[in-house]
């Protein structure tokens, strides 16, 4: 049994990993910046009271993080697993269009709410000698520019650099760092913008035809990720879901797929 802590964990994907986890009988802290968790997400979570504890938590403040940490430790003896997933879009923009607001909100969450949360696990983990963190990748990972979403693919972007950093950093301490690597989902990263409203590229077909091939749903992507991570004793690993060659198949079966998330 092992205790994971997960950031940005009160819907999407980290909500889902969340689920498996507990499935998989480990003990979660979920976390988000409200005060509580939303009662649709009580309600889901009813089966597996005793063993999770939700924490609110604001990543861009380290003192905030390190309180997550500090009140999970106190709660589960030990943390073995530590999720970097709390994130931060911006509008479907350019790049100099976008609002000051946006823009900062996308690095302080995104690269700098990682570092801190990176940061204060490995030091606490080093102290009871083992843990493995991971971070989640997204779209800038691979290089991959997409018009009016750079800056959110530069978050990301920096993100693998870090955490392949981080990795080589942590070369025999009993500490492993790695990334997962989910592919496109149906999420509210897609479906909305960062103030709630819906999000004007769920209305251009091209998106909606290549996203239909190419998406999943959350739950879907964590199934496949919880069992990795709980064998996972490589440092330096990419659980990777929408893997080049299942990206391939999709588009070779592509009028099968057609309308199927959006």
């Amino acid at each position: 049994m092992k205790n994971v802590v997960i950031t940005g964990s009160t819907r999407g994907i980290g909500f889902s990993m969340a689920i498996e986890f507990l499935r998989a009988g480990c003990n979660v802290t979920l976390s988000g910046r409200g005060e509580a968790l939303p009662a649709t997400a009580e309600d889901t979570l009813a089966p597996y009271q005793g063993k999770y504890i939700y924490v609110s938590c604001d990543v861009q403040k380290k003192v905030s993080l390190q309180s997550l940490w500090d009140v999970s430790f106190k709660k589960w003896g030990r943390i073995d697993i530590w999720i970097n997933n709390a994130g931060q879009n911006t509008p479907h923009m350019y790049a100099w269009e976008t609002a000051e607001s946006y823009t900062e909100n996308v690095i302080r969450t995104n690269i700098t709410g990682m570092i801190f949360g990176s940061q204060i696990a490995v030091a606490e983990m080093m102290k009871q000698g083992h843990g493995a963190i991971y971070s989640m990748e997204g779209l800038g990972s691979n290089n991959m520019i997409q018009p009016k979403t750079i800056l959110y693919g530069t978050s990301k972007h920096a993100l693998t650099y870090f955490m392949r950093g981080l990795a080589r950093e942590l070369e025999g301490s009993g500490v492993i760092a790695g990334r997962l690597s989910p592919g496109m989902m149906l999420t509210d990263f897609i479906t909305k913008t960062p103030d709630g409203e819906q999000s004007e590229v769920i209305t251009d077909e091209r998106f909606k035809r290549i996203f239909n091939i190419m998406a999943d749903r959350p739950e879907t992507v964590a199934r496949f990720f919880i069992p990795r991570m709980l064998k996972n004793t490589k440092n330096d690993a990419q659980i990777t879901w929408l893997t080049n060659r299942k990206a391939a198949w999709r588009f070779m079966t592509a009028g099968l797929r057609k309308g199927r998330l959006i």
